[in-house]
């Protein structure tokens, strides 16, 4: 049984996989230079915010979890930044709003992805500033081919930018329109902006590779970058989802008062593996919910391409996102109950509910006792349709009851309603036995107009922060939104063996799953892991404006075999085929003995979309 277009990539030197080719390239020259997996990493990031930046940006989010040889133990880097000083319920309340906008200016956080690249480059890396950054630098100086998906996004912003952001119109757009797929497209302010935080950090470091990363820091979150960026906030209001325009609560102060740190991962045992996420201020816990919840089902006796392994995964994972809904936010600000939520009495209990047809209720647990809290929009019965409700007068409203004419499509042709962008993910590997999984975030062209001096935007990711109080993730000023972005590794025997993740907001721990289930369970190699037909449920609210719910809607990849479509639908879900190689981006890369014991690196990037790639040598 195979999926593959690709082979999966083999190699002893080291191995890189990411969402984009020119990325995995930009990662791979470090290797070339004598680089380690985190300084391939590292410098693939950078690329991805210039060659997908209506999937990330410089001032978006990067949460990573990582093994390094020389600790011995795996860590995560949280770079997502926290909500401004002046982001209160009270500022939202009075400006008359109920949901936090998903574009405009609004919703920004303090950016994080630059931070978690400096530290991991830092600590973890063997190359300079000026290694990591050149790749990025001539990709945003000297241009890049624009994918058909970019060009998509900056048509449908066009007419925005031209009428009410001029500064992203004056980078995204060439004679007022949308820069061809295929050609050619330069950003060369942002490559002003690299290329100064490198002479900064350089000055400041006087060839002490530490210092130097050091002083691009400071220069960044207290210097030129910081300045700009509050000079644009305080200066700046804009049209966003909203329908009017808003100015921005963050300022310097919140950028120079936050710093990325490193903590421990939230694991759980499953199948001989360690699997390791980010905490509840992500949702990678999710993801050890439904292995906690799955683990008492004999997976591997399946078809992995069946009904019964389709709903398995689809019922788990509707319990942990009903879970993720009461009760997960930033531990800093609330009591995350997550030894319980992972315990196998709490889960045993759970798995009771997960019956032979499909569930159409919210059911949040009751972990040690306690009882769960929902968002007002969480509890609503939504539309059965899963499409916008309409007000009699026919404008969409926002699915708080309100009307929300930013959404109607004939009132107001803009995109100003939903425009989250996606994520873009990096994953790589060396011989030294380090492993990293990266998915940087954020920062989408689409969210926010761009800072002229700077050339990016800044992130929305303060729209998944709840506008009430007493929640697990309300809004709470320098607390971290409960965000989506969930990279994953994987360990065996105290080693790292694989580290895995995709772009997808919601889907994220659903396509991962599957590809970590169907690689372990059935042996699928990683090609045929993240190529193989994916699947997810729709059923929850999204983390993302207006945080609709579609429930029992499961989206599929039509490759799945007719005869477990029509049994899906027999059982209640609400099948939605939505092409044959639609869903996911995923990206792996792992690590093994060879026959005669020595290490074999892998790696495998999807091929959906045609942009994904992984190299190894």
């Amino acid at each position: 049984m195979t999926f593959t277009t690709r082979p999966e990539i083999r190699g002893t030197t080291g191995v890189i996989a990411s969402t984009h080719w020119l990325a995995t390239m930009a990662g791979w020259r470090m290797f070339e230079l004598g680089g380690n997996a985190f300084d391939a990493a590292v410098a693939a990031g950078f690329a991805l915010q210039v060659v997908e930046p209506h999937q990330n940006g410089l001032g978006g989010d990067m949460p990573a979890v990582f093994y390094s040889a020389r600790s011995g133990r795996a860590e995560v880097v949280c770079g997502q930044g926290v909500a401004p000083a002046a982001a209160t319920l009270a500022r939202f309340e009075a400006l008359g709003l109920d949901l936090v906008p998903g574009t405009g200016l609004l919703a920004a956080v303090v950016p994080g992805a630059f931070d978690a690249w400096m530290l991991l480059l830092r600590d973890h890396g063997s190359l300079g500033l000026r290694q990591v950054l050149e790749p990025a630098i001539a990709y945003a100086r000297d241009g890049f081919i624009v994918i058909p998906s970019l060009h998509t996004v900056i048509a449908n912003m066009a007419a925005l930018f031209t009428s009410e952001w001029p500064s992203s119109a004056a980078i995204h757009l060439e004679g007022g329109a949308a820069p061809a797929a295929g050609g050619l497209h330069r950003n060369p302010v942002l490559a002003d902006t690299y290329a100064r935080l490198l002479r900064e950090g350089e000055a400041a470091g006087k060839g002490k590779r530490e210092r130097e990363i050091e002083g691009a820091r400071r220069a960044f979150y207290e210097g030129f970058v910081a300045e700009a960026i509050d000079a644009f906030c305080r200066t700046t209001e804009c049209l966003d989802a909203t329908g009017r325009r808003h100015g921005a609560l963050l300022i310097g102060d919140d950028m120079a008062r936050w710093r990325a740190e490193y903590e421990a991962p939230a694991t759980v045992e499953y199948a001989g593996f360690t699997v390791c996420k980010c905490g509840p201020w992500s949702q990678g816990p999710v993801m050890l919910q439904q292995l906690a919840l799955l683990e008492g089902l004999d997976l591997g006796a399946m078809d992995p391409l069946g009904s019964d392994f389709v709903h398995a995964q689809v019922e788990a994972a509707k319990l942990a996102m009903a879970d993720r809904e009461a009760w997960y936010g930033d531990p800093a600000a609330s009591q995350v109950p997550l030894d319980d939520l992972l315990s196998d009495a709490y889960n045993a209990e759970r798995r009771a509910l997960i019956g032979e047809t499909a569930s159409l209720e919210q059911r949040p647990g009751r972990p040690g006792g306690r009882e769960p809290r929902l968002a007002r929009l969480a509890r609503l019965v939504a539309d059965r349709t899963g499409g916008p409700r309409r007000d009699p007068a026919g404008v969409a409203t926002s699915g708080v009851g309100e009307p929300n004419r930013a959404l109607a499509g004939a009132a107001n042709p803009m995109p100003l309603g939903p425009a989250d962008g996606d994520t873009v993910h990096v994953d790589a590997a060396d011989r030294h036995g380090n492993m990293i999984s990266c998915m940087p975030s954020g920062g989408w062209l689409q969210a926010s107009p761009a800072i002229p001096e700077l050339g990016f935007c800044l992130g929305t990711r303060a729209q998944m922060f709840w506008l009430e109080d007493g929640l697990a993730s309300s809004l709470r000023p320098g607390t971290r939104p409960r965000t989506t972005l969930s990279p994953g590794l994987a360990l065996r025997d105290g080693a790292p063996v694989l580290a895995f993740g995709t772009p997808g907001g919601d889907q994220m721990d659903q396509w991962a799953l599957t590809l970590f289930l169907r690689h372990v369970h059935h042996g699928f190699n990683l090609a045929e892991a993240v190529d193989a037909p994916m699947f997810h449920s729709e059923h929850f609210p999204s983390s993302f404006f207006p945080r609709k719910s579609r429930p029992g809607v499961l989206s599929v990849e039509s490759r799945l075999p007719r005869a477990t479509l029509d049994e899906l639908a027999r059982r209640g879900h609400r099948v939605e085929e939505v092409g044959d190689w639609a869903l996911g981006r995923l990206t792996a890369v792992g690590r093994a003995a060879g026959t005669n014991g020595e290490t074999i690196l892998k790696a495998a990037a999807h091929p959906r979309f045609q942009q994904g790639y992984a190299v190894g040598r």
